[in-house]
């Protein structure tokens, strides 16, 4: 059972968004090749689902500004623009993804006292959201995930899936990501292909089938 995960393609995350990731609506058409040529068995997305008073939300720390660092629970926290608001706009998939291929998706970040990047679980580590399990029940053995943002969320679920997942092949599609810096992504990168992830582009795997 081969299955993609796309990450987070939401308008928030695409220029125009209220957190956009440079050229973040360059991996929508890659997206849609991958569902639709990638020979996939199950295709879920997660979506960033926030309060409105979100506790990563810069807005809610008064003094602070977006992109400087504060705390969340007691824990370091970056502090991020008012995004992905529940019911907005902002928080909608993409309006050029082919929506109709995705079979499942999950929605993160809905408590207001934890940021959540990983698709997976919290980043207290303490709540799982339930994707592992949905995966689990469909009998994946092979993932491939990608998505925005490269240093963040893709990240992060990468490294959930490699240990919530035991036994499955996770590989990181890096042409249907992007990320917030280039030194962001970078080590990003090495540390997933330090943890055994291989990395792969969407034409390696249309060609492989």
């Amino acid at each position: 059972m081969k299955a993609l995960l796309l990450i987070d393609l939401q308008n928030g995350f695409c220029p125009s968004g209220n957190l956009a990731v440079a050229e973040g609506d360059e991996v929508i058409p890659v997206a849609n090749r991958l569902m639709r040529d990638g020979g996939y068995d199950l295709i879920v997305a997660s979506q960033d689902w926030h309060p409105a008073n979100h506790g990563s939300f810069a807005s809610q720390h008064p003094g602070k500004k977006p992109f400087e660092m504060g705390t969340l629970s007691g824990k370091p926290q970056m502090l991020w623009p008012d995004h992905c608001v529940q019911g907005t706009e902002d928080a909608a998939l993409h309006p050029a993804l082919e929506k109709e291929r995705i079979q499942f998706v999950q929605k993160k970040g809905q408590a207001i006292d934890v940021d959540s990047y990983s698709a997976f679980r919290d980043n207290d580590r303490e709540a799982l959201t339930g994707l592992d399990a949905v995966l689990k029940a469909k009998g994946v053995t092979a993932l491939d995930i990608g998505g925005l943002a490269t240093d963040y969320c893709v990240k992060f679920s990468v490294m959930d899936a490699l240990d919530l997942l035991p036994g499955v092949k996770i590989r990181f599609v890096s042409d249907l990501s992007r990320g917030i810096t280039p030194e962001g992504v970078k080590a990003a990168v090495a540390e997933m292909e330090a943890a055994g992830v291989s990395a792969v582009t969407s034409a390696e795997i249309i060609a492989r089938g």
